[in-house]
């Protein structure tokens, strides 16, 4: 088939999902009776339509592959006077690229959410979502102008709205969907006056256009640089706000209060990429604007950098993953500012991938602590009451041990390859970022091996009989107990705020029975310490591992986590810096061409050495505090820490600045929604007082002045004529004349 025929099925990518969600939201909506008892079907219309959408991703990306030909379909316009509008589709090597990193992660979100899914009353609803979350970014990575991706950003951003509030009946998580809504808008807005601007610039919407518009303006001198480098941030502000850097980050955290698959699609390939894209689909514009270029390349330095910090001493799984999201973006976008959009493109792929592996597992672990601890996010989402999980989730523990050190940075994994090329050219920009870079690798390396450890490392802590919290490397006062033992006061009342489940009788039941053993054991039986270690064993629940549909997602996303990488390896460093068309992109190097580029390869780890031992650093401390749980039981270590009153003072107030999330929601709350709460009270007095009483007085006097000339109309002649004879009196008649005397 040729490939002109071919490109022309790219309207289907996006349009699969489209069709699907719709389809199963008109049958949701008004046959929901009928839509129950299809949930299935529904289900597997939504995955097979995805599926369509990665099967002409993956044509077009091969055919591509060797055309190198980058072509534009446009079926619509809009003329307006002067001004004509193009409706189509771009597909080029980043369309592509970005169509399959969608689509694969969205349909192993699918599988994962059946078994995830199964017993939710929104299972259907669910995967409406999905496919119209799907859709809306693949319609984003195919836009050929800013008014198509400005709609589909809306698209985009109106989706977490729903996907974060999919359980609107909890109130923690509509408050999470309305956070995330709102501080989108805000970044939409910013957005909107750029591409304004732009337009006021350039005069086009198109993004080939106004590119080399532009760059032939500002060579004439045309261009006054100071709106332009202000119309550049404020259309960075989009980028912002969706990839949640600083300070507009404070949305993603609270995005875990969806469900884990719905986490997974946002924190890895659809919303936080969308603006890492946009960055890259007009680096050509941003790039000849240093202030801009430089404001992008901080802002980014200090998200990673605050990100990395604030999953230090995390408890919650997700939050924690959430975290690492905010500080791996951060990564993107610095690349972006100095200059290297091919490494920021090549992070946000090898990112992807192993961040999608990590919240799988984690809902997958989750998934199988809800049997055990019973259905409460405070509960199966804590690290603290996990622990042991490889031996009782090999097939789990091992993808998620890939996820993590693929994410730390560990060679030959795929994120070790991006992540060096981010560090080697921060350095060459600034030393101050390539500070920050490292220093953020090594914390990295931490926080993710900490969240290995205490989930799949050591013994299983739920179940275990008066378990002192280890958090001794940020020490804590918190005491975690068996669910029939005594308990914290804030655990307590956490406990009694939750329904009881059968699970928990059984397991209250089996504790007691333990507790009774222990305390008071059968004289004269020399085997009773066993009996009790032996019935613990037998009958204390554990955690089992997923079923094939929850497994299945995470050994697909494990082939990427590891190899991803190598697409960046090979080609040659000449031109790094001319990243687009994005050619390198479907360069599928020959065996032949692996072999030459073995040098290339050495240099690459000799050069990522200093990175690599503070990734190892950072894995060997976590390893010290979190790996041997025996020692971490023994509150001597707390005491040896405390002993020490300058390294105790560091640690709480690591401690404390990762658990209130750095203060930022603080102050968010004291001078900016306070304030903004304290201006509309205002606002609604001026309204009610000023406004609405010069309306209301008006009103009020004309009542008034009614019912009083109500009153005198009564419908009696005899007053009438009265008030006709007085008022046709004339008033000189009645003054009285007084003698005036003489003058002298």
């Amino acid at each position: 088939m040729p490939v002109e025929l071919s490109n022309k099925y790219a309207c289907l990518i996006p349009l699969c999902p489209l069709v699907a969600s719709c389809l199963t939201g008109f049958l949701s909506f008004f046959f929901p009776k009928a839509t129950r008892s299809l949930r299935r079907p529904c289900a597997a219309v939504n995955t097979f339509s995805l599926a369509i959408a990665t099967f002409v991703s993956f044509s077009l990306f091969w055919k591509q592959a060797t055309t190198h030909s980058i072509q534009q379909y446009l079926w619509a316009r809009i003329p307006i006077s002067d001004f004509h509008l193009k409706i189509g589709l771009l597909i080029d090597p980043l369309t592509l690229v970005m169509a399959i990193l969608v689509t694969t992660v969205g349909i192993s979100v699918m599988v994962h959410s059946d078994s995830y899914m199964c017993h939710d009353q929104g299972y259907a609803r669910l995967y409406a979502y999905l496919s119209l979350f799907a859709a809306s970014m693949l319609g984003l990575v195919s836009s050929p102008n800013l008014i198509q991706i400005y709609v589909f950003r809306e698209l985009v951003g109106m989706r977490p709205y729903l996907l974060i509030g999919f359980r609107f009946a909890r109130s923690s998580a509509a408050n999470a969907c309305q956070k995330a809504f709102v501080t989108n808008r805000i970044g939409d807005f910013g957005l909107l006056l750029g591409i304004s601007g732009i337009y006021r610039i350039t005069g086009s919407f198109e993004i080939s256009e106004l590119c080399d518009r532009f760059i032939e303006l500002d060579s004439s001198g045309v261009v006054n640089p100071i709106f332009a480098n202000t119309i550049a941030f404020s259309s960075f502000l989009g980028p912002v706000a969706k990839s949640a850097q600083f300070p507009l980050h404070v949305w993603l955290p609270d995005a875990t209060e969806g469900p884990t698959p719905i986490s997974a699609l946002i924190h890895a390939a659809t919303m936080v990429a969308a603006g890492i894209f946009l960055i890259v689909r007009i680096f050509n514009f941003i790039s000849i604007l240093p202030a801009t270029m430089y404001a992008i390349s901080w802002v980014g330095g200090v998200t990673t950098l605050s990100g990395a910090t604030l999953a230090l001493a995390q408890k919650d799984l997700k939050r924690c993953l959430a975290y690492s999201t905010m500080s791996q973006l951060g990564y993107m976008v610095p690349a972006s500012g100095i200059g290297s959009s091919r490494s920021a493109l090549f992070h946000l792929i090898t990112h992807a991938y192993s961040k999608a592996s990590s919240f799988s597992g984690s809902g997958s672990v989750i998934h199988s602590m809800e049997e055990v601890v019973g259905y409460s996010p405070t509960r199966s989402q804590n690290m603290f009451l996990m622990g042991g999980l490889r031996k009782h989730m090999p097939i789990t523990g091992i993808t998620s041990l890939l996820g993590t050190l693929s994410l730390c940075g560990i060679p030959p994994l795929s994120c070790f390859w991006s992540k060096d090329q981010t560090i080697t050219e921060s350095w060459l920009y600034s030393p101050y970022l390539g500070l920050i870079a490292s220093t953020t690798a090594g914390l990295t390396a931490f926080y993710t091996s900490r969240i290995y450890l205490l989930t799949f490392e050591g013994n299983f802590r739920a179940n275990q009989i008066n378990y002192i919290h280890f958090d001794t490397f940020f020490p804590s006062e918190v005491i975690i107990t068996s669910w029939g033992g005594a308990q914290s006061e804030s655990f307590t009342k956490q406990t009694h705020n939750n329904v009881i489940s059968a699970t928990d009788m059984e397991r209250n039941k089996v504790t007691e029975t333990t507790n009774s053993l222990t305390a008071h054991p059968p004289s004269g039986d020399p085997t009773c310490e066993e009996a009790i270690q032996t019935f613990s064993a037998q009958n204390l629940l554990h955690p089992r591992e997923s079923n094939f549909c929850m497994v299945l997602p995470l050994i697909i996303l494990t082939i990427p986590t590891v190899f991803a990488g190598l697409a960046g390896v090979y080609p040659t460093q000449e031109g790094a810096g001319m990243d687009l068309p994005f050619n390198w992109l479907i360069s599928l190097p020959s065996l032949f061409e692996i072999n030459k580029h073995l040098e290339n390869l050495t240099e690459i780890l000799i050069s990522s050495t200093p990175s690599l031992i503070l990734s190892l650093i950072g894995f060997s401390i976590s390893y010290k505090a979190y790996g041997q749980v025996d020692k971490l039981v023994d509150t001597k270590i707390y005491e040896k820490f405390k002993s020490r009153n300058l390294l105790n003072t560091f640690l709480s107030s690591t401690r404390n600045w990762s658990i209130s999330r750095g203060y930022i929601d603080y102050y968010y709350n004291i001078y900016f929604t306070r304030g903004v709460i304290l201006i509309s009270k205002l606002v609604l007095l001026f309204d009610q007082w000023i406004i609405d009483g010069f309306i209301n007085g008006t009103g009020t006097s004309n009542l008034f002045s009614g019912e009083g000339i109500r009153h005198g109309k009564n419908g009696r002649i005899s007053q009438y004529l009265f008030g006709l004879i007085i008022g046709t009196i004339s008033p000189t008649q009645l003054v009285v004349d007084f003698p005036i005397p003489p003058l002298p």
